[in-house]
């Protein structure tokens, strides 16, 4: 598996990493629960594949996540070989404050679940959805704290993981992040990451490219689902997806493999982020990388139209 540095750093990231959230048993998002023991032989076969980011988040079923990847870590006697554990400082979900003293107590909720003295690459969670964001932008803010804890050595390089990309690009030319996570913006369907992608590429901010799929349709297709960013889609926008599958129908490729390369090809990626919840789900995402896709397909595909629009702004956000 190809990897790129993540920059100034000895950190290393696979072209194709692995999300948990839905392993935290997240019913609420993804309308479907993942039990402890299915969770826990998902992530054994994360470490024992090719590729060796795994990313994760302290409110990701709330807690859940980041517990049983620990576990499965003491099992293992620690973190296997060169892997690289992303995870994520949150606000209080009940209270929705993202201060310093809120990220401090994050990180120490992180270690002790992860059961590890340091995190490779730490990110600022969603700070569009705390309190007021002046508790994470203002000079002692959480952001300020987030970065002490890299000069602490608590981790080895820092990054900031949302949604909205017009509030994130405003952060990260603010800041010296050296990653992004951003989900569902840049797929086959939608562009809306575009600019943002362009002035992390431009200012050497390693790209995670989070939720190919599109949180769903784009693995599964419109006979198995109908949900774009965590949402139900209405027919007329489930017509893009169609044709997609048209064009892969045509030429005998899988729909996933299709969305998956298309992030996967783009240069100023540096690691694309697909969650799974079975271990077989692994290896089947590798072959998904690997398919081979006809340039006549992917000229058909590049000329259908995709929108730019904030794909999630009308979702109604649930943690569990």
């Amino acid at each position: 598996m190809d990897k790129t540095r993540i920059k100034n750093s000895k950190i290393q990231i696979s072209k194709l990493s692995f999300g948990t959230s839905a392993l935290g048993d997240m019913p609420d998002t993804y309308g479907y629960r993942v039990n402890e023991g299915r969770a826990r032989e998902t992530i054994n076969a994360i470490f024992d594949s090719a590729c060796n980011l795994i990313d994760t988040s302290r409110n990701y079923g709330f807690g859940n996540a980041e517990k049983r990847i620990g576990q499965v870590i003491q099992e293992r006697g620690g973190l296997p070989e060169n892997f690289v554990i992303s995870t994520k400082l949150d606000r209080n979900m009940k209270t929705q404050k993202f201060d310093a003293a809120r990220a401090r107590k994050s990180i120490e909720e992180s270690l002790e679940a992860l059961k590890v003295d340091r995190i490779g690459l730490l990110h600022l969670h969603d700070p569009e959805h705390c309190k007021d964001i002046n508790e994470i932008t203002s000079p002692n803010g959480s952001l300020a704290e987030l970065f002490k804890m890299k000069e602490e050595g608590l981790a080895e390089t820092v990054g900031l993981a949302m949604g909205k990309t017009e509030l994130m690009l405003e952060i990260i030319k603010d800041w010296p992040f050296d990653a992004i996570i951003n989900h569902n913006r840049f797929t086959l369907l939608n562009r809306n990451a575009d600019e943002l992608f362009d002035y992390a590429y431009s200012n050497n901010i390693s790209i995670i490219n989070a939720a190919p799929y599109a949180s769903g349709v784009l693995a599964k297709g419109t006979g198995k689902s109908r949900l774009i960013a965590y949402s139900e889609a209405t027919d007329q926008e489930l017509e893009p997806v169609k044709k997609i599958e048209e064009i892969c129908d045509k030429y005998n490729v899988p729909l996933p493999a299709a969305a998956l390369q298309f992030s996967l090809n783009d240069k100023r990626i540096s690691s694309t982020l697909v969650g799974v919840t079975k271990p077989k789900r692994v290896n089947e995402t590798i072959e998904l990388a690997n398919c081979i896709i006809p340039n006549e397909a992917w000229e058909e595909i590049n000329q259908l139209p995709y929108t730019t629009h904030d794909v999630e702004a009308s979702r109604q956000y649930k943690p569990g």
